[in-house]
């Protein structure tokens, strides 16, 4: 393993200037070997959470509404989980990087993400066991609370493990062994359709338990996924070497409170993008269960778009990472400026799709019966609205990832939190409330708040690497010129 992610770093491309596009194009061919399986594992991800929408959909517009509000606290709660599980791979990377056999180094940094799960877990499964209250508190509609508390009874007891899973997920990738995740995903996804199947329509002889059904159904599915990828780790031969589970007692107090320090900004960074979103589900609340049933089926359409330049932007933390860890700054932005171009041409293609298809895509979710018009039109508008914004999502995530492999979280963070919270939200309320545009006016504010944020994070990756890559051309221009 060690001598393969020496030379996966040592392919991306010559280092003389008089061959800068030939380089680039390396990295975009290393890039993408990695970044094909982490996006599509993405994929895989999202689509659990688009299966128990489809479903509950079929089931009713209501439940969809409830399920809608219970996913957006449970995803919050997740975020705070996420963010330690997230530095992971970029420490790993670093390590890697610098001393590509330091396997005890590797093996202490999974083993305290590990730690930071089941440190994280009680109080946020607290957090979740009172959904009905915070959403009453938000000023949600009680019958939709209610179907959103009987929906998190069950979903709750999954979040440790979907966050033990990123974590052993991030291990594999940033040792170069991306596809059983995406393997563990795609069985995932298998698993969680049959459990809705079963538990939310009672058939095979089970009871019918809709909502309960589909947030048990999904809790299955993070377990199976944690302990199929606990398993590979612990199996397959090249990370079996690691042995993650070796001394599981032993704290390594430097490396706990870098995954704290560095993952906590990382975490941070997240929620404040998604918890744009989450508000704005909660505003749509507010304007009835038709514009909160839209908004839910609109919004997983770019969620899973989204996976895409996210899975880039993973390969781009490993791969910025690991050069960084070795002391080459040039081939550090090099990769990253190869995932935004990926990131780009990606999205480009799936915003033309939304442009195009925006009444069939929104069909796939609800029948298209004489109720369901409102729902059905207003989703179509929301989706145009996403066609928009579908470059900048994917420009911001590639860069706020690739910084994320420079070991930058502070800036992202503070950039997240101005561009989502002090213009987005601002313009969300006063399109959708003072301008009368409800849903359409917020969905023009999420866009406008993208923007802002992309702008923002490739300009930062940009003069960081730029200057990093500077200061290390300029020693070797003056050798060469004496």
């Amino acid at each position: 393993m060690t001598d393969l992610n020496r030379n996966e770093l040592q392919t991306a491309g010559p280092r003389n200037a008089g061959d800068q596009r030939g380089a680039f194009w390396l990295e975009v061919k290393a890039l993408s070997k990695l970044a094909a399986p982490l996006a599509a594992t993405q994929v895989a991800q999202m689509l659990i959470l688009a299966t128990d929408t489809l479903m509950l959909g079929h089931l009713s517009k209501e439940a969809l509404a409830a399920a809608t509000l219970g996913n957006n606290v449970f995803i919050m709660a997740w975020l705070v989980g996420l963010g330690p599980a997230s530095a992971v791979p970029a420490m790993i990377a670093h390590i890697i990087g610098a001393r590509a056999d330091d396997r005890a180094g590797v093996r202490s940094v999974v083993r305290m993400g590990l730690w930071a799960v089941a440190l994280l877990s009680a109080p946020l499964l607290l957090v979740l066991a009172f959904t009905r209250d915070i959403l009453i508190l938000l000023g949600q509609d009680p019958t939709l609370a209610d179907g959103a508390s009987l929906f998190m009874s069950t979903l709750m007891w999954g979040l440790p493990f979907s966050i033990a899973y990123q974590v052993l997920r991030n291990f594999s990738t940033a040792v170069n062994k991306p596809m059983m995740p995406l393997i563990v995903a795609a069985l995932a996804v298998a698993f969680n359709a049959l459990g809705d199947y079963v538990l939310i329509f009672g058939h095979f002889g089970f009871p019918r338990l809709e909502l309960f059904g589909s947030g048990l159904a999904s809790a299955l599915s993070n377990v199976f996924s944690c302990l199929a990828m606990l398993a590979f780790v612990l199996l397959e031969p090249r990370l079996k070497q690691y042995r993650v589970l070796h001394r599981w007692a032993r704290p390594h107090w430097a490396h706990l409170r870098e995954i704290f320090t560095l993952g906590m900004p990382i975490g941070l960074t997240m929620m404040f993008e998604v918890a744009l979103f989450v508000a704005a589900a909660f505003v749509m609340g507010l304007f009835g269960a038709d514009a909160l049933a839209a908004h839910q089926i609109a919004i997983t359409v770019p969620s899973i778009t989204f996976m895409v330049p996210l899975g880039i932007g993973m390969a781009a933390t490993v791969r910025v990472g690991l050069a960084k860890g070795a002391g080459d700054d040039v081939e550090a932005r090099r990769a990253g400026f190869a995932a935004l171009a990926m990131a780009t041409a990606f999205m480009a293609v799936t915003s033309a799709l939304l442009l195009l298809f925006p009444r069939f895509i929104a069909g796939l979710w609800l029948p298209d019966l004489p109720e369901n018009t409102p729902v059905l039109a207003l989703a179509v508008s929301f989706l145009m609205v996403a066609a928009g914004f579908q470059l900048a999502d994917g420009l911001q995530v590639t860069a706020s990832l690739s910084l994320r492999g420079l070991k930058d979280a502070r800036a992202p963070m503070l950039i997240a939190a101005a561009s989502y919270w002090l213009c987005g939200f601002p313009i969300c309320l006063w399109l959708g409330f003072t301008l009368g545009l409800q849903g359409f006016g917020i969905w023009l504010g999420l866009a406008f708040g993208l923007m802002v944020a992309a702008a923002a994070l490739v300009w930062r990756f940009n003069t960081l690497s730029k200057q990093a890559s500077s200061e290390k051309m300029a020693p070797q221009i003056h050798h060469q010129e004496e």
